[in-house]
């Protein structure tokens, strides 16, 4: 029987997840060029991206604080538009050389790194010119980057993902993520999107096997835990049908390289089926993965009596959504479930049969520093203790094959709106959305109780 006291297997990684335009800051430093995200406005709840938690210039002092908490792993990402200034053409040497000092300093301090090539972060030139992975342009401009960062560092890189939570391609998140920039965000467009981004990936994956084998690719979806409001044959229904349309269809694109018929047939009774060109088609069919990766927050609820009529499934989620009554709320109203992440875990083992890397997941709390003593977090203690130990029971209990544990966020960084107030980390960071400060890093509580789950490979949780 699973306890709190059941170690984590042995080589089980620990460590922490962040992007790119979240942490690194130096937007226009060393011949980096604007991505999308260095045009956006700033709110009265969220700061620009100029300069983020400044880690471009901060990040030996980071990794010392990752090496005293025990991180064994750390998956960041890579600024497409740092190394490659307009998304396509020359590469950019000084950009390049950041990621080389970061790899190699992550490894001399005994952290594996993980690369994500895509982080929502577009290149602003293909964003203007193309309208972002709405193109196939900008398909085959990601393929030669993405070849490039192989070629520069998969000698020291063991882990990759192409696309960080790639069902949001699938959801109204596309149109933000994906560079694109002006259009009427149709239906259309959104499958265009996903299955464009699915074939990204797909020929990323191609490139991985037959010329960097020693390097591993991996698929990441942002797991939708979704549950029926009520036992009525409905909710039921549209339940299963997001699942099927978000979750599922994009794993099995990923993994096997085929659309769920369903979905398919969807698509070409809808005005559709032009998306799926025979040629694409079968670049889609030598998609693999070697491991299967997820973001897991929370779960919800759908009910269907809110549901307009007609609704396509990907617009579930903007209609259906209900609390459940069983659960207790962050203060953004994400419902903590650990239970939940149990059943992702099982769910994403079942249908893929590969190695599970759950690669972000964490609790958002707003939080201020009186300047002396450390924050205290016992929520966050609590929350991770809890997806924790359903993830030792997932392992042990249900046999899901797990390579390590990676939270989101073990520093304060802008959520992914640029709210600098929206903290997860176990590490303060001293700078508000408008006010820098000194962004001094200042260990909270739930750093120290980290580091000894670390130490004590999860026995004492």
């Amino acid at each position: 029987m699973t306890t709190p006291n059941t170690p984590f297997p042995a080589n089980f990684l620990w460590g922490n997840s962040v992007s790119a335009m979240q942490t690194e800051g130096a937007w226009d430093a060393d011949g980096k060029g604007r991505s999308v995200y260095d045009i956006r406005p700033t709110t009265d709840h969220s700061s620009d991206w100029q300069v983020a938690i400044d880690d471009y210039h901060r990040y030996p002092e980071d990794i010392a604080l990752m090496k005293d908490l025990g991180m064994t792993c750390y998956r960041f990402s890579i600024s497409w538009s740092r190394v490659q200034p307009n998304g396509t053409g020359a590469f950019n040497e000084a950009g390049i050389a950041f990621y080389e000092r970061l790899i190699d300093d992550l490894l001399a301090a005994g952290i594996t790194p993980m690369i994500c090539l895509y982080h929502f972060d577009m290149p602003l030139a293909l964003a203007e010119k193309y309208n972002g992975f709405i193109s196939r342009e900008v398909v085959d401009a990601f393929v030669v980057y993405a070849r490039e960062m192989l070629r520069r560092f998969a000698d020291r890189v063991p882990y990759w993902l192409t696309f960080n939570e790639q069902n949001l391609y699938g959801l109204t998140d596309s149109f933000i993520i994906s560079g694109y920039l002006h259009g009427d965000k149709t239906l259309h467009d959104l499958y265009q999107i996903q299955h464009n981004v699915a074939l990204a990936h797909a020929l990323v994956t191609q490139i991985v096997h037959a010329d960097f084998p020693q390097a591993k690719i991996g698929a990441m979806i942002a797991h939708q835990q979704i549950y029926p409001a009520t036992p009525h044959p409905q909710d039921v229904w549209i339940t299963q049908q997001y699942h099927t349309f978000v979750n599922d269809n994009v794993i099995r694109l990923d993994t096997q390289g085929t659309y769920i018929p369903q979905v398919a047939h969807y698509m070409r009774t809808h005005g559709m089926g032009d998306i799926l060109k025979e040629s694409e088609l079968a670049e889609l069919a030598g998609a693999r993965s070697d491991f299967a990766a997820m973001s897991y927050y929370w779960s919800s609820t759908f009910d269907h009596t809110k549901l307009p009529a007609n609704t396509a499934p990907n617009w579930y989620n903007q209609y259906a959504v209900k609390k459940n009554p069983y659960l207790d709320a962050n203060t953004w109203g994400w419902q903590i479930d650990p239970t939940g992440f149990r059943s992702a875990l099982n769910a994403l083992y079942q249908q893929t049969g590969l190695p599970i890397f759950p690669i972000e997941n964490g609790i958002a709390a707003k939080e201020s520093w009186n300047g002396t003593d450390a924050i205290d977090d016992g929520y966050r203690i609590l929350y991770h203790r809890a997806h924790l130990h359903a993830l030792q029971v997932a392992i042990t209990e249900d046999g899901v094959p797990v390579i390590g544990y990676l939270g989101w966020g073990w520093i304060d960084i802008p959520s992914s709106q640029g709210d600098m107030e929206k903290r997860y980390g176990v590490v303060y960071v001293n700078r508000g959305n408008h006010d820098l400060r000194d962004m001094a890093r200042v260990p909270k509580r739930s750093y120290a109780w980290l580091k000894q789950v670390i130490q004590s490979n999860g026995r004492q949780l």
